[in-house]
């Protein structure tokens, strides 16, 4: 009778960590130092990403070989870059940049970053986000 109780108990520990996880992959959230680009923790520059910074902003994205939400997530941000005058996409390989990695605090792939045009991490999603989260992300930040 204990194992049903520790197998229901189990069951139950998982549905509600699954529900949580679902709920909160892919959401552009304030990063470390909040909205206030004074109070921002974190700071990336072209020589860190290998790439030139968006004149208005930058989506960088890190990734790994066999990410396979990695693909869609490029496909979005590529789309949002294209739309919006000023913003650059910058895809990271996260195998390959390991010291940023740990920097900021990556944990899984696809982690992406809202820079500002001076590259400070604004906002931030471990999961794929979805287009119109990422476009109302870049509001946030652009205005």
């Amino acid at each position: 009778m204990t194992g049903a109780f520790v197998a229901a108990f189990v069951l139950l520990a998982a549905t509600v960590f699954g529900l949580v996880r679902r709920h909160r992959d892919g959401r552009l959230r304030p990063a470390r130092g909040g909205d206030v680009p004074e109070a921002a923790t974190d700071r990336l520059g072209p020589a860190e990403l290998g790439a030139a910074l968006g004149e208005r902003a930058t989506l960088v994205q890190f990734s790994t070989a066999f990410c396979a939400p990695c693909r869609a997530t490029r496909r979005v941000l590529a789309e949002v870059a294209a739309m919006v005058e000023g913003v650059a996409h910058i895809e990271i390989d996260a195998e390959s940049h390991l010291d940023l990695v740990r920097r900021l605090g990556v944990v899984r792939t696809p982690t992406v970053l809202v820079l500002d045009a001076a590259g400070n991490v604004r906002r931030r999603a471990t999961g794929a986000p979805r287009k119109a989260d990422v476009i109302a992300a870049l509001g946030a930040v652009i205005d």
